[in-house]
């Protein structure tokens, strides 16, 4: 049978106290930092790869259109004799 020491006891149940207090407070502080770079990150304006890749492929069309009319436009001024 063992004898009980209350001063270890009373040791024991402080050390257990406190490794679940430090355990909250750990996750306490992580919930909250998570927190702040979601705060953070949610002012910023981000696009995802598939908007991206749209707009890209927009302003090709654009461009495509728009090299397009100029060299009409160059055979009309040829053909007025600009």
């Amino acid at each position: 049978m063992q004898s009980e020491n209350p001063i270890i006891a009373d040791f024991v149940r402080l050390a257990n106290s406190a490794a679940g207090t430090m355990a909250g407070m750990t996750r306490e502080a992580r919930e909250n930092a998570r927190e702040k770079l979601r705060e953070a990150m949610g002012g910023m304006d981000y696009v995802t790869r598939e908007e991206f890749e749209t707009v890209k492929a927009m302003a090709q069309k654009a461009r495509e259109q728009a090299d397009a009319l100029e060299a009409k436009l160059a055979a009309l001024e040829a053909k007025l004799g600009k």
